[in-house]
């Protein structure tokens, strides 16, 4: 069965079934120069194939952003096998600022997670969806206060890391005559010799003098917590390390410390092939140095750039292939050696629950962003352009570029006789481009090949997109409205469903 367009089900025929592409032939529309091939979820492969989904972007738009959670509950749930493995009390809490769908909010209690807000509109919608007071923390960076007084009412648990916070968050205890729930942020870890910097927490070395200035009568500080940039498991292990140590003289201080958190950052790998991965960056530096064609728009160097014949700089990129990745990233943390024991002994042995934040890694293979030509044309240069019903912000964040190979789904279209029209495409080389009316606006900076030709009215898939990259940089520029948000469920009689996110958004505007 599929879905159409107004929520009812079509039966595919097995004839029709025989006659769709195999999911790998679904890589051949749409190849980088140098290829990158994206990891791909089978529900992904079965709606790519869809009959119904140039339809779905008639009725709602381009681009039309497809999620799904029944990934993210496997992504969990994997997790919280390899702390049970250990015996570890551990509590995963959903990075919600990763999505802003209200379907994955819903789903996470059916995999025991708990929800991380950033905002006072993130809060707010979690609380209506019955999420409770326990099950949710706020790390927002700005907490100003309407946020606080709902967190400080609710009992919900709130990070700090100055004084202006912790003066905010006393005074509204204080005016509704209720404890504050607060876990101090720390930052400032030594590894390898070298202090760890960031915008964000108290320097551990000042902790327990900051802690002493919490009255305990209107604060209490019930858990530790930090986040540190990057995918390097062994500073994690650093951060725990040093953060268990102030457990103790803070517990003597008088506070309940009862978890530590350490944040999110757990990798993923978008690509198929860590080969491909290392071979893009070694033909994008030969094409730096003009020893080969470049792979980017106008050479661009995605945090490269060549100086007296030599590369200098670092990618400014996601590393789109990593290992090890989730699960087995956690796992070598928990039993990395620390104090004669592990990590997971110790922070048993402390009588802590560990908790963390991740919010890329938990939707891992839960959605895919989808546009339509809406033209392609030559510039001055001879370079194709293919200009896509979308803009850059709808699928990045702030790596340079979304280094995956996109997936070109042909549509046809029909004359009005009913008869399928036949327009023949050649194989071309060009950039994808957005609709914003700036030189920078382009939603690949690789070039890419199309071997049997592009044209307008086909689509184009961005796989792997749910977390981070479908809402955290998206923008309504031009007065474009933002990307509907569409929820797959192959198992429902109504398989397509629009996300509840888009109701309060059309209330808003």
């Amino acid at each position: 069965m599929t879905g159409s367009p107004n929520g009812t089900t079509v039966d595919l025929s097995a004839d029709v079934r025989r006659q769709l592409p195999s999911s790998g032939s679904l890589d051949r529309g749409c190849v980088g120069v140098t290829p990158l091939t994206a990891r791909r979820e089978p529900w992904m492969n079965s709606l790519l194939h869809d009959p119904a989904l140039g339809s779905l972007l008639q009725q709602y738009g381009s681009p039309l952003n497809v999620v799904t959670a029944d990934p993210m509950l496997g992504n969990v749930r994997e997790l919280n096998a390899v702390a049970e493995a250990r015996s570890l009390d551990f509590r995963v809490f959903f990075a919600r600022k990763a999505n802003k769908c209200l379907t994955f909010v819903n789903a996470a209690p059916l995999a025991g997670s708990g929800i991380d807000v950033a905002s006072l509109n993130e809060l707010e919608q979690t609380l209506q969806s019955g999420i409770t007071s326990n099950d949710i923390i706020c790390t927002a960076a700005i907490k100003n206060a309407n946020l606080v007084e709902v967190c400080v009412r609710n009992e919900i648990t709130l990070t700090i890391d100055n004084d202006d916070e912790l003066s905010l968050i006393t005074h509204t205890a204080k005016k509704l005559a209720k404890p504050a729930f607060v876990a101090i942020r720390l930052s400032g870890f030594i590894h390898g010799g070298n202090k760890l910097h960031s915008r964000f927490g108290v320097d551990i070395e000042h902790c327990e003098s900051f802690a002493k200035g919490i009255a305990a009568d209107h604060a209490r500080v019930t858990g530790l917590h930090f986040h540190l940039d990057g995918y390097c498991g062994q500073q994690r292990v650093s951060a725990i390390a040093q953060s268990l140590a102030v457990v103790p003289p803070l517990r003597q201080q008088g506070h309940p410390i009862e978890f530590l958190d350490i944040g999110g950052g757990f990798p993923i790998s978008y690509l198929s092939s860590g080969e491909q991965w290392e071979t893009f960056w070694n033909e994008h530096r030969r094409g730096l140095l003009q020893q080969r064609p470049p792979l980017t728009y106008r050479g661009h160097g995605l945090g490269l750039m060549a100086v007296d014949d030599k590369i200098v700089g670092q990618p400014n990129s996601y590393p789109y292939y990593q290992t090890p990745t989730r699960s087995a990233w956690l796992a070598q943390i928990l039993d990395s050696p620390v104090a004669d024991s592990t990590v997971a002994d110790q922070v048993r042995d402390h009588n802590l629950q560990l908790r963390c934040e991740p919010g890329r890694s938990i939707l891992d293979g839960c959605g895919m962003t989808i546009a339509r030509v809406e033209f392609r044309k030559q510039n001055a240069e001879g370079d194709w352009l293919i200009g896509l019903s979308m803009n850059r912000t709808q699928c990045r964040t702030s790596s340079d570029d979304f280094l995956v190979d996109p997936i070109v789904i042909p549509q046809t279209d029909y004359s009005e006789d009913g008869r399928p029209n036949e327009h023949k495409t050649e194989p071309m080389e060009g950039f994808l481009v957005g609709a914003y009316c700036t030189e920078s606006e382009l939603i690949c900076l690789r070039k890419l090949r199309f071997p049997a030709g592009i044209r307008r009215g086909d689509l184009v898939a961005f796989p792997n997109t749910a977390g981070y990259l479908m809402h955290f940089l998206e923008s309504r520029s031009h007065q474009f409205p933002l990307a509907k948000n569409l929820v797959y469920d192959s198992r429902s009689q109504t398989p397509w469903m629009l996300d509840k996110i888009d109701a309060e958004q059309t209330s808003v505007l």
